[in-house]
């Protein structure tokens, strides 16, 4: 099921400054979101949700996160079992994540990420491949596109998607992090 983020509006009086009228607005979430950093084999991660799902897992290096941080909470207790299924992960002991997740997206966008899943570990597929199995053979670009907004890295496996030719193609972790997480998989098979 996926949760849809709810803001409420709160008005402030009007304010005058330097000879003009402004009404600012605050956006406030309606739900709390926690988050926590924790080091890994493809580099330092930050995960953010809520108690009920995870809505991300980015890489802090490559990723701009310290605007929204002040926003959340840290709260490494809400995500004990991601960084546990995480740590198996990484110690090539677990081959399937079992996490609530709630990735936002568009249609399309979800309909990729659910494909994604399906790539089962230690395999690849090409963006044309995926295409193929959304239905849609012409919208390999938008594949790579949707695959390069993934919000929730490595659970959600983008990194298992190439090239038609086989190359290593872009990542959000570097290519390093996605060569390193495939070399993984390969080693635990």
């Amino acid at each position: 099921m996926f949760i849809k983020k709810f803001c409420i509006i709160l008005f402030q009086w009007p304010r005058k400054i330097e000879g003009f009228w402004f009404v600012f607005i605050e956006m406030a979430s309606l739900v709390q979101i926690n988050y926590t950093i924790i080091e890994s084999l493809a580099g330092e991660l930050i995960l953010y949700g809520n108690r009920s799902s995870l809505m991300c897992l980015g890489f802090m290096e490559t990723s701009n996160w310290a605007n929204r941080i002040d926003q959340w909470v840290e709260d490494s207790a809400t995500f004990k079992d991601v960084v546990v299924q995480l740590n198996k992960y990484f110690d090539g002991t677990l081959k399937e994540f079992n996490i609530p997740l709630s990735p936002s997206g568009t249609k399309f966008q979800l309909g990729v990420y659910r494909q994604l899943i399906k790539i089962p570990y230690g395999e690849t597929r090409t963006y044309t491949e995926i295409a193929e199995e959304i239905g849609n053979t012409k919208a390999v670009r938008a594949v790579g596109n949707a695959n390069s907004k993934n919000p929730i890295a490595i659970i959600i496996p983008c990194h298992r998607v190439i090239g038609r030719d086989g190359s290593l193609t872009g990542f959000a972790g570097g290519l390093e992090a996605k060569k390193a997480l495939l070399k993984l998989e390969e080693n635990s098979l």
